[in-house]
């Protein structure tokens, strides 16, 4: 799995505990964002049907569901949002 905030491969064992964090940028692990069923284009954005609703994606939870993303997946992510967020950016560049 590759942190979704720096995109740092993090080896992941057994399983991503709730409070785990990324070494390299200290963001949690245990969030929608680094999860194999975040999909922006479903209801809460979760192809899990019985997990309950998160808000904040990027921040730590509690759910039950959690797989950790495969890095292939998490690395394309990573990488669309930090194009969006350029264009964004100079969309609303200040002159």
């Amino acid at each position: 799995m590759n942190c979704f905030h720096c995109g740092r491969a993090v080896e992941v064992k057994e399983r991503v505990g709730f409070r785990d964090t990324c070494a390299g940028c200290d963001r949690p692990l245990h969030v929608c964002l680094n999860c194999e069923f975040y999909d922006p284009s479903y209801n809460n954005q979760c192809r899990e049907t019985q997990a309950e609703r998160v808000v904040d994606k990027d921040r730590f939870n509690f759910c039950e569901f959690f797989a950790p993303a495969r890095a292939a997946r998490t690395a394309t992510r990573t990488a669309a949002v930090s194009a969006s967020r350029a264009n964004l950016e100079t969309l609303f560049r200040k002159k």
